[in-house]
Formats: C-alpha cells, sequence, structure tokens
C-alpha cells in the first residue's frame, strides 16, 4: 500500500521534505512516527511523510500529488494549537481519503472535558465532581465544594499544565491555581475532586468489533505515602525525575475479585460512548475502596512502540508490526 504519514511540528516544514526514521528521532525528537515509519517501511508498504505546521494547501497537494492509499494520522494540531486536531481528520474526510484512528467527532467530544464528563454522567458513569473556570469569567468562590481537589487545563493534554501545585487543599489554593492556568497557559481551568488510588491506562483497539488490551497501571515507586499521588508532566515525561522516584508504567498489578472485568467493561463502555475509532486510551482510577472512577479519555494514543498502547497490545499476543498493520487495515473514509 502507498502510505502518507501525517504528523504535526511547531513550525513551517518545506512540504517537499522527506523524514526518516533517523531524522524524526534524532532531531525532531519524534520517536512515534520514528517508530510508526519504520514499522510500516518493515512491513513492506511505500511510505511518504508530510510535516504539517499552518498550510491546508500543503496537505492537499501532497495528497493530491502523492495519491496514498491511506493516511497513517499521527497529526495532532494544527498552526501549533491543539484544540484544531479534530479539524485535519475533517478535512480527509472531506477529500474522502481513507485515514487512521479517531474522527473528528471523537476528537471534538473527548478533547472538551467537561462536554465528556457530562456525557458519561448522562450514562451514569462516576466522573470526579468538578466545576469549570472559565478564562474570561474565572471562578471566585467554589461554594460547598469538597476538599482536596486537583485543578488542570481543561484542554490540554499529555499531562500539560499538571505540576504538584496542581493539587489543592483549599478553596485559596484552588483558585490560585485556577488563576495560573487562565494566565500561563490561556485556557479555561477544571477544579476536580481529588480522587485517592490507582492510576490505570486502559488501551482500546478497532471499531464494530473493539479489543479491549490487558491494563496498565503507573506507579508511583518512591514517592513518600503521605503525598498525592498523580501524573504531573515530571512524572510522564521526565526520565530523571522517574528514576529518581521509581515512577514507572507497567502492567496493572493483581485486581481484586472481579474488578479486572469491571475495568475492561468500562473502558469499552466509554470508548463506544464517546465515539472513538481506530485506537483510543481510557484513563481511570480505581480507589481503595474498590470504585472505579473515570479521568479521561485519549483517541489516538501515542503509538510509540515502547509507550503503554503498544506494550499493552504486546501483552495480548499482538507483535508491534502486526499491530501497526491493524490500525491500517481499520482506516476509514
Amino acid at each position: 500500500m502507498k502510505v502518507l504519514v501525517l504528523f504535526d511540528l511547531p513550525r513551517p516544514v518545506n512540504p517537499d521534505k522527506a523524514f526518516t526514521p533517523e531524522i524524526l528521532r534524532e532531531k525532531q525528537d519524534r520517536p512515534t512516527e520514528a517508530d510508526v515509519i519504520t514499522c510500516l517501511e518493515g512491513l513492506g508498504h511505500e511510505v511518504g511523510t508530510l510535516a504539517v505546521y499552518d498550510s491546508l494547501s500543503d496537505v492537499v497537494q501532497k495528497i493530491v500529488n502523492f495519491a496514498p492509499d491511506v493516511v497513517f494520522n499521527l497529526c495532532e494540531s494544527f498552526f501549533n494549537d491543539r484544540a484544531k486536531e479534530p479539524n485535519i481528520p475533517a478535512l480527509l474526510e472531506l477529500m474522502r481519503v481513507r485515514y487512521t484512528g479517531a474522527g473528528p467527532e471523537a476528537l471534538m467530544l473527548s478533547k472538551d472535558k467537561v462536554l465528556a464528563k457530562t456525557i458519561l454522567i448522562y450514562h451514569h458513569i462516576r466522573v470526579p465532581r468538578f466545576l469549570l473556570s472559565r478564562k474570561g469569567r474565572p471562578l471566585r468562590r467554589l461554594a460547598k465544594f469538597k476538599f482536596p481537589a486537583f485543578v488542570k487545563p481543561s484542554g490540554e493534554e499529555s499531562s500539560d499544565g499538571i505540576a504538584k501545585a496542581s493539587f489543592a487543599r483549599n478553596e485559596e489554593e484552588a483558585l490560585d491555581r485556577a488563576r495560573f492556568v487562565h494566565e500561563s497557559l490561556g485556557c479555561d481551568a477544571m477544579i476536580e475532586e481529588y480522587i485517592e488510588g490507582r492510576e490505570l491506562y486502559v488501551s482500546v483497539l478497532g471499531d464494530r468489533r473493539v479489543t479491549v488490551f490487558p491494563p496498565r497501571e503507573l506507579f508511583f515507586g518512591r514517592m513518600p505515602e503521605s503525598e498525592p499521588r498523580f501524573a504531573t508532566f515530571k512524572a510522564k515525561w521526565d526520565g530523571a525525575y522517574r528514576a529518581n522516584w521509581g515512577i514507572h508504567n507497567g502492567p496493572a498489578a493483581v485486581f481484586p475479585d472481579g474488578v479486572e472485568k469491571k475495568v475492561i467493561n468500562l473502558a469499552r463502555r466509554v470508548y463506544t460512548l464517546l465515539k472513538i475509532q481506530g485506537l483510543g486510551r481510557v484513563d481511570l482510577r480505581l480507589t481503595p475502596g474498590g470504585e472505579l472512577v473515570f479521568i479521561e479519555a485519549n483517541p489516538n494514543p501515542s503509538l510509540e512502540s515502547e509507550d503503554d498502547f503498544a506494550q499493552s497490545a504486546a501483552a495480548a499476543g499482538i507483535t508491534y508490526p502486526a499491530l501497526i498493520q491493524r490500525i491500517l487495515d481499520s482506516a476509514r473514509c
């Protein structure tokens, strides 16, 4: 097959520039794209690349000229704005091009964390209680809100904007952190009930026939038991910090009787309700009392070979090449 790998960069790039796995890995710090391209080439596909920044005409022209059988969509932003991510698959649909991953509907629903949680509340799925502090109209009081709380940007992903200061013990700390989110990130802030418990990542693959892979877990290693445990940006992405505190991701620890089945069923249900197709990851918390709480959904999660999605597939007996081929085979138009 002719496969065009579409990804984003935070600056303009010549649309004719070809990106090899070596360039992507070493010069662009794009391990996911490098892994996917290496795998596609190893599977015998003819691979083209296009780095997207701010030109729709470049995307259209590349598709016309290269005429791919499938676009492997790894694009997460347009003009360096992650809120525009749904527009890329929307364009591909208008062009009647087959593409991998989630469609615009799922991306819009999941990226709007308030809307996603509101939909799940309607379907009787437990989510943290929350309030929204809008950038243009910030909250000044949090009447009857139960603390501690967790404050995060409403439209960011990959733990952007989440630090130890995101944990708020009282109203003053919560409002201070919300103000920081408004001013530093320029977006609305969600003030959520803090959920104590295990952090679970559940990967889901497919459309009509959905496969839920074995759950993964974020282990907090040597972090003091007295400190709140949640996935800050450093806890997810800073290798030195993770090593220092023994933080790591791995297969989920043993569940109490019957809980793993509930985890799998809940992930499948959330995936369906939020209209996710292709692939996605559902993040949950398991409380000490055995209750499952939805945290957020991630359509098109990282496909780096060492990340949670690929490792979950491997635990289900699906090799990385087989996983990439299955994603390719499930491409939609």
